[in-house]
């Protein structure tokens, strides 16, 4: 769990830090966060399922240079500011993403899903509040939308509103039912909440759903690894890292569990101190989020 729209693993790119991108003193996501967006925050957008699979840092590159030129010919271009920011986003150019943002929902002031993309990046540079009330009127009751939902929750679980995240993860699965990038916030979200049990449940189905994203089963590693079941974690984590690599992820969950009371607070017992919020594990975005409609 993206503290960028934790979250929710956000791009691709940023998935593979030190194996899982954890640290497990877990009182924040990211909706971003490890998150690697297979687009950007996840995290953490609206594409169609088929085409959810990660991108490599090379071809992010391009994008973000092809849609870049076709923006700075015409910033009122509505899909070149799109997919410029997303482009951006999955590179972790953040506040470069935000400011192209910013300016897009000043032309198109009644396209939601430009407001659902600025409020994921609002997200994305730790503007929470701001994102949680910018994502709420992205949607609306008439016409809501699974991604944005997952989005919010994915902003709510950051503010440490973990009770209102997983309400938002339902909602969003009664319109998506079975999507495993929701079930993959979902689950983290209920192992913040010291719900490990059925944070296990929840990531076991979302792997089972038949995700292509290899972070969704990096999520089950680490809800498998906080509860002391180092081996299986290992076995699983080997399904997308060499030997060595999995070793070494198992490796730094164990260290990680075992520093800062982190360990206790996750099985619910009551630490010694007041754990330091920080950021937790490869959040999934949405499918592939923030992609509009072509033209």
């Amino acid at each position: 769990m993206s503290s960028a729209p934790l979250p929710h693993l956000a791009p691709s790119l940023r998935a593979r830090r030190s194996g899982l991108c954890l640290a497990v003193g877990i009182a924040a996501l990211a909706l971003a966060g490890c998150q690697s967006r297979a687009g950007p925050g996840d995290v953490t957008g609206s594409i169609s399922r088929s085409a959810d699979q990660p991108r490599t840092t090379a071809q992010w590159h391009a994008e973000s240079e092809s849609w870049g030129k076709r923006y700075e010919a015409n910033s009122k271009d509505r899909n070149a500011a799109f997919y410029y920011a997303r482009a951006l986003r999955a590179l972790d150019q953040n506040a470069q993403a935000l400011a192209v943002l910013q300016g897009a929902v000043l032309v198109h002031t009644e396209d939601r899903e430009m407001l659902g993309a600025y409020g994921r990046s609002l997200a994305d540079n730790g503007r929470l509040k701001e994102a949680d009330d910018v994502l709420s009127r992205a949607h609306s009751p008439e016409r809501p939308d699974w991604r944005i939902l997952s989005a919010q929750g994915t902003v709510a679980d950051q503010l440490g509103e973990h009770a209102r995240a997983q309400q938002l993860y339902q909602t969003a699965l009664k319109l998506a039912p079975g999507e495993p990038t929701v079930m993959s916030n979902l689950g983290l979200s209920l192992a913040l909440s010291k719900q490990l049990p059925a944070a296990e449940r929840v990531l076991s189905e979302a792997v089972t759903a038949g995700s292509r994203d290899p972070r969704v089963r990096q999520n089950l590693v680490l809800v498998l690894g906080l509860q002391g079941r180092f081996a299986e974690a290992e076995t699983l984590a080997r399904q997308d890292q060499s030997p060595a690599e999995a070793a070494a992820t198992i490796a730094y969950l164990k260290r990680s569990v075992s520093q800062q009371n982190s360990w206790d607070m996750l099985k619910g017992g009551a630490p010694k101190a007041k754990p330091k919020a920080s950021t937790a594990a490869a959040r999934v975005p949405e499918a592939n989020p923030d992609e509009p409609p072509q033209g």
